[in-house]
């Protein structure tokens, strides 16, 4: 062998030397590399405390009191004395039909009425002398009762082409004029109550069970500024919409302050009840396609994936109704290439939560 060849062949051996040192001396770096991959991240515990939750919920001013006024007979509206905005008591009248026909027909029934009378009284009379019998005294009776019951539904009907209000209150709907001719059972007025107004509120099912009749709210009125009126939950009805998951509330105005009115936007403030909820930091719950999740810190370092559900908003915290336990870590902070398995470090001033 030549001498340049034996030295290129000892500069190899030397070489494959120092690279099988090189791979003994980086073992314990490449654990080490291993730490250094591991995403920093800082985490928070699910912890339960009771907690009441604070909602503003629209809603539109109604009156509690409203009527609706149709007319009972056929005819011609002969006065309508009252518009919209007008004031009425309870009482007045607030229209009046043709009842001239009706009039005519009861006249005729009240002498029909008289003539039966007249009749039964003569009949038991020769009753008496033998002289009639009793099927036609039995006839005359039949008679005079049916006289009596339609000179009575006559009547009725008369009373019935004069409408009078059910109460104290205003105008607010008039779809009639004075000499229309009204089909039955025709929407003439409206009236209402202002003195009495709700405010009916659509409210979330995860509300709705921590709310109950009687409970004091306040209640802005946008058209009056920003102050409160005190309300009081009156009504929470028994079902909930399949559609918006959402039941309705009433809450009442008492007293109703002066230029408070039907159809005004209200923001009702409520507080609910206090009870035991499991929180977590609104930081660290994610979105996607998929719904709500938030990343676990197990006990080896590695992040899991956990879907969940999630309710109220207290401050920097968001209530967990389904999909975490108390204590579990939770990470609020290194999102940055963080998947499910991924390995991490927590980082950030040592606290309860990365205990």
């Amino acid at each position: 062998m030549s001498p340049g060849r034996f030295s290129q062949g000892l500069l190899v051996a030397a070489l494959l030397c120092l690279l099988l040192t090189a791979c003994e001396v980086q073992s314990p770096a490449q654990s080490k590399g291993k730490l250094a991959s591991a995403l920093p991240v800082e985490v928070d515990r699910a912890v339960r405390s009771s907690l009441s939750a604070r909602f503003t919920i629209t809603g539109t001013l109604e009156a509690t009191r409203e009527v609706q006024i149709f007319n009972q007979e056929i005819g011609t509206i002969i006065e309508l004395p009252f518009s919209e905005g007008d004031r009425v008591k309870e009482g007045d009248k607030l229209a009046r039909l043709d009842d001239a026909l009706i009039r005519a027909q009861l006249d005729k029934a009240t002498a029909t009425h008289k003539q039966a009378e007249v009749d039964l009284n003569r009949l038991t009379k020769l009753i008496k002398r033998n002289l009639a019998s009793q099927d036609e005294v039995a006839q005359a009776r039949t008679a005079l009762e049916l006289a009596r019951a339609e000179e009575d539904l006559l009547r009725t009907r008369l009373n019935r082409t004069r409408i009078h209000a059910p109460f104290d209150g205003v105008v607010s709907q008039r779809n009639r004029e004075p000499g229309d001719v009204v089909p039955l059972h025709s929407h003439i007025l409206t009236v209402i109550d202002p003195a009495s107004l709700r405010a009916r509120i659509a409210v979330s099912e995860l509300i709705l069970k921590d709310l109950q009749i009687g409970t004091a709210v306040q209640l802005r009125i946008d058209a009056l500024g920003d102050q409160r009126f005190p309300g009081t939950i009156t009504r929470v009805h028994p079902t909930v919409d399949p559609g918006t998951r959402k039941g309705t509330v009433d809450v009442e105005l008492n007293p109703v302050p002066q230029g408070a009115l039907p159809g005004q936007l209200s923001r009702i403030e409520i507080e609910s009840t206090a009870a035991p909820r499991l929180t977590v930091k609104f930081s660290a719950v994610r979105h996607d396609t998929e719904g709500e999740y938030v990343f676990l810190v197990n006990d080896d370092k590695t992040a899991q994936r956990k879907q969940l559900t999630s309710g109220h908003r207290f401050g920097d915290r968001i209530e967990v109704i389904d999909g975490l336990q108390e204590n579990q870590r939770v990470v609020i902070k290194g999102f940055l290439g963080l998947s499910d398995g991924s390995l991490v470090e927590i980082v950030g001033q040592p606290s309860a939560a990365q205990k």
